[in-house]
């Protein structure tokens, strides 16, 4: 051993006899045994926490110069793009990642219900997997304020004003909310600390969380087999591989490469997304007097807001606005039940029924549908077929526990077979 390298074990000796860092990146890399049989889709989860480290270093820097103020906002944000060095880079990295962000967690928690990451022993990490969305789907509101265009005006407007439907107390509340009887320059700093200090700040922690209970009972894997079963003498799972060096070298750093080239060639050509990642509404100056055309919400939230749309008619003396927000909470609200409606003897959908494989199937298209039927102004036609949707959408997980329970399941497997 050479002088340095003795040098360096003294040195971390040292340091683990006051901090457990040697301990802990065994735990949770080097002596951390993923499965074998990884895919495509394991890929996500590293990508969100690729978007995640660029959303906080971006966000960073586009406070330096940013005015959060309703007279300076829009002025700030020109600021930004056109006269801070590499400051559109900046802004079209936030921007462009914030849709990205959303992209890679549909997509992670869509293997989730594909493979059942959800179901027992896993129950606690989609639990902190659902908090996390939660706080994303706060997060990326209270960015989408910040530039105070005119949509972001216009759709902060009428996502506070649903506040106002809850019965007695709805008005009081809006006011709380905003800060003042209106959209303001109260309201967009108050936006503003939210953004940039306590919803980061819980995101972290949930993210924290996640991952370590994500490495106390072990990853799922497509065929959903616990993989500590069989093990050797050593006690390493036989189906098992250490994380690092060989996911994060050989599985995840070239699906990063190639997501991030992905990444840069939607901000360099495609930064808004033909209206879809930065809505042309959101180029001018918030204008209390001048209302968009279409006001809708950002396309990650279009879903919830087909089913909030979807609901038309009045129930038990309460208003259509009421309900719509009670369903479209109440869509949100629902996943976090999953694992315990989920009554399935197997985990995988390889080897499910065709129940869960159709009723999933419906629900991705019908998410799709809801998506796209809140970019466009609302029709009779298309206001049923949202109502539809919503139906189907809650549907997968109301009939969950029957369909779980009836269909006819394959034998899985004793050890993974890819």
């Amino acid at each position: 051993m050479s002088s340095i390298q003795q040098s360096f074990k003294n040195f971390m000796d040292w340091v683990d006899e006051r901090l457990p860092v040697t301990e802990t990146y065994e735990k949770h890399l080097s002596k951390y045994y993923a499965p074998k049989n990884f895919n495509f889709w394991y890929y996500f989860g590293i990508f969100a926490f690729v978007v995640l480290i660029n959303q906080l270093m971006t966000g960073i820097w586009l406070t330096m110069s940013y005015n959060p103020t309703g007279e300076g906002a829009f002025a700030s944000i020109e600021y930004i793009m056109r006269d801070v060095e590499y400051g559109w880079m900046l802004r079209y990295m936030h921007s462009t990642g914030a849709s990205a962000f959303f992209v890679v967690v549909y997509l992670h928690m869509f293997r989730g219900l594909m493979y059942g990451s959800y179901q027992k022993p896993r129950e606690l990490i989609w639990l902190f997997g659902m908090l996390i969305y939660v706080a994303l789907m706060a997060e990326g509101f209270f960015g989408y304020i910040l530039p105070w265009g005119n949509m972001s005006f216009w759709g902060a407007q009428v996502i506070v004003s649903l506040a106002g439907a809850i019965p007695f107390v709805g008005e009081d509340l809006a006011i709380w909310v905003r800060g003042d009887f209106n959209m303001s320059g109260v309201t967009l700093t108050r936006f503003f600390a939210l953004h940039v200090a306590l919803v980061p700040l819980v995101l972290l922690v949930l993210v924290v969380l996640h991952i370590l209970a994500l490495h106390e009972v072990g990853s799922n894997n497509p065929d959903g087999i616990d993989i500590k079963k069989y093990q050797d003498k050593d006690g390493k799972p036989l189906d098992g591989i250490a994380f690092h060096p060989h996911y994060t070298i050989g599985h995840d750093l070239p699906g990063i490469v190639l997501f991030l080239f992905v990444f840069c060639v939607v901000m360099f050509f495609y930064p808004d997304g033909g209206g879809y990642l930065i809505e042309h509404a959101n180029y001018e100056p918030a204008d209390p007097l001048k209302t968009p055309e279409l006001i809708a919400p950002v396309w990650y939230y279009t879903p919830f807001y087909s089913m909030l749309r979807a609901a038309t008619f009045p129930l038990f003396g309460l208003d259509a606005k009421f309900w719509g927000l009670v369903v479209m909470a109440g869509a949100i609200a629902i996943p976090f039940v999953l694992p315990w409606l989920d009554k399935s003897p197997v985990k995988s959908m390889r080897y499910k029924g065709w129940g869960s494989r159709i009723f999933l199937a419906l629900f991705v298209i019908a998410f799709f549908v809801l998506g796209y039927l809140g970019t466009v102004h609302p029709t009779p036609a298309k206001t049923v077929l949202a109502q539809v949707c919503t139906g189907i959408y809650f549907g997968y997980f109301l009939f969950m526990p029957w369909y779980t329970r009836v269909e006819k399941t394959k034998p899985v497997p004793e050890r993974v077979t890819d």
